[in-house]
């Protein structure tokens, strides 16, 4: 059995998001079954990454299109206005807990939980 890893990515500036990145493809290619939670102000990068020419936005792209995204906050993504991308780019959208996805049913998966 693989080595189980939730990313739950909370910060807003790209230059943090990018080591959620990072990690993710590490992880990936070591073996770990990897997913990522976009909650609190990054859930505002998946729109501003998703924009020609962002930086970072290939990087982004490449762990989106692997499927290592596994959803973004439904409240956090209402207030900060990327709700119509993250449905675009046809991410899960997770309000299980009160608007925001529940970091417990994670651990119940038996998933260690990294914050960022």
């Amino acid at each position: 059995m693989s080595k189980k890893v939730a990313l739950v990515a909370f910060q807003g500036e790209a230059m943090c998001f990018v080591h959620v990145l990072l990690n993710a493809l590490d992880m990936k290619e070591r073996g770990f079954e990897v997913k990522v939670i976009i909650e609190g102000a990054a859930v505002k990068l998946v729109k501003e990454l998703n924009e020609e020419g962002a930086m970072f936005g290939d990087l982004y792209k490449k762990v989106r299109d692997m499927g290592m995204f596994d959803c973004i906050c439904k409240a956090c993504a209402s207030k900060m206005g990327s709700l119509e991308s993250a449905q675009e780019q046809n991410y899960n959208i997770n309000g299980e807990m009160h608007g925001h996805p529940a970091i417990a049913k994670y651990m119940e998966e038996g998933y260690e939980i990294i914050t960022f």
